[in-house]
């Protein structure tokens, strides 16, 4: 009822004004008066547990998402992943306006939380911050779409030639399903802009990001029975250890480079010394070429056993690329902070990569046009199971500078 009044009030402030001459102050009234609908949107979203390999979550949120763009007056369409990706599948619609540029809107609907980790932090508001696992990362992104649509078509504003919007379901996974769309879309708009979240610290519009790799370490020994003989056999899981922590020193944040372990397994019984582990750490760059360095000192640490008669191999696999800047990624850094002054709300900037790894790297690879990140919402504690939230008084500022970057952007 609420949204039904809001779009009355405003068809009324709106008719018989060229939707393009729109006053920032109008604009700005109705993305504040959005606020609290976003809020009961994302309350929706956080409350559907959709990790990456969830098939069930996915479906749900994605059926989700279809039914916020059809009320929008959209018609999506479902598409599965590319080939052989086994992912989840991605929701595509667009707007047309009457003017030339195209613009693309991007976020994922996928977690990496797993089945059953709602239940330690559902959907609460305490003073400016809502909580809620994957609200930061990146179902806020995805609200924030949804709300921009819905004012730009209270506002009737249609100064663009073409809105795509794309939501994709495994992003947290390097989107091996959705890349080679993501890449289409860079090569077929004028801009992308990806709506993954900016920092509690600062608001900001973000040019850079870090490309991603795996490293896979793998260690045969020799299985025996723990107990009666122990010594026969070569303990897979004491050198692992010893491998892992011979490689805990080799990041280089100043330089961009961050490499942690974050997985392993060993053995299959508590009774048999383990023949087999392994274990991945996840590698950050801020340049592809950052990695053969990496993949060079990883082999000659290898070298250094501490059992003898174990083999030890490790594989270092690139994934996602880095985004860079470019003059026309700046150029629409440099409007959106420039529409976001409008409302003496500060927008920095940033032309350097901290260390994550987002789809507009994809969009980048062959893009006409500018690629821009961080347009969801202000958070922390993305991929945290307890402590992941937004800041609410974010809200009003983002729809109105996203609104405005939509009416205002030429190519």
């Amino acid at each position: 009822m609420l949204r039904l009044l809001i779009t009355g009030l405003f068809c009324v402030v709106v008719r018989g004004v060229a939707a393009q001459n729109i006053e920032p102050p109008v604009i700005h009234q109705l993305a504040q008066q959005q606020s609290p609908l976003l809020l009961q949107t994302l309350d929706k979203l956080v409350s559907v547990e959709s990790g990456s390999r969830d098939a069930e979550g996915l479906i749900r949120i994605r059926q989700l998402i279809e039914q916020e763009l059809l009320s929008l007056g959209l018609s999506p369409v479902v598409i599965p992943p590319t080939a052989p990706a086994t992912t989840g599948s991605m929701v595509q619609a667009s707007l047309k306006g009457k003017g030339d540029s195209k613009i693309a809107l991007i976020a994922h609907m996928d977690t990496v939380y797993q089945r059953g980790d709602l239940a330690k932090q559902p959907f609460r508001v305490e003073g400016d911050k809502a909580f809620g696992l994957g609200i930061a990362d990146d179902k806020a992104g995805i609200a924030v779409i949804l709300h921009t649509l819905r004012m730009i078509k209270d506002l009737k504003i249609d100064a663009f030639g073409e809105l795509t919007v794309l939501i994709n379901a495994d992003e947290e996974i390097g989107s091996p399903g959705s890349r080679d769309r993501i890449i289409a879309l860079g090569e077929q708009n004028d801009l992308v802009i990806s709506f993954e979240g900016s920092s509690i610290k600062g608001d900001y519009v973000r040019l850079a990001t870090s490309s991603i790799a795996r490293a896979n370490l793998t260690v045969k020994g020799r299985a025996s029975h723990s107990g009666a003989n122990p010594d026969y056999g070569r303990n897979a899981l004491y050198e692992m250890s010893h491998q892992i922590l011979q490689m805990r020193d080799l990041s280089d944040p100043q330089n961009g480079l961050k490499l942690n372990w974050t997985l392993a397994k060993a053995g299959t019984v508590p009774n048999m010394i383990p023949s087999e582990a392994h274990a991945t750490a996840d590698v950050r760059a801020e340049r592809l070429s950052d990695f053969d360095a990496v993949e060079q000192t990883l082999n000659e640490r290898i070298k250094n056993k501490l059992i003898p008669d174990t083999e030890v191999k490790i594989e270092l696999l690139r994934g996602r690329p880095p985004l860079s800047p470019t003059d026309k990624g700046r150029a629409a850094a440099k409007l959106a902070q420039s529409l976001a002054a409008e409302i003496n709300w500060k927008m920095n900037v940033l032309e350097t990569a901290t260390g994550g790894g987002t789809d507009a790297a994809y969009a980048s690879l062959r893009a006409r046009g500018g690629v821009i990140e961080s347009f969801g919402l202000q958070g922390f504690g993305a991929h945290s199971d307890d402590a992941e939230y937004i800041l609410i008084s974010s809200i009003a500022p983002r729809l109105y500078t996203t609104t405005r970057l939509i009416q205002s952007f030429k190519p």
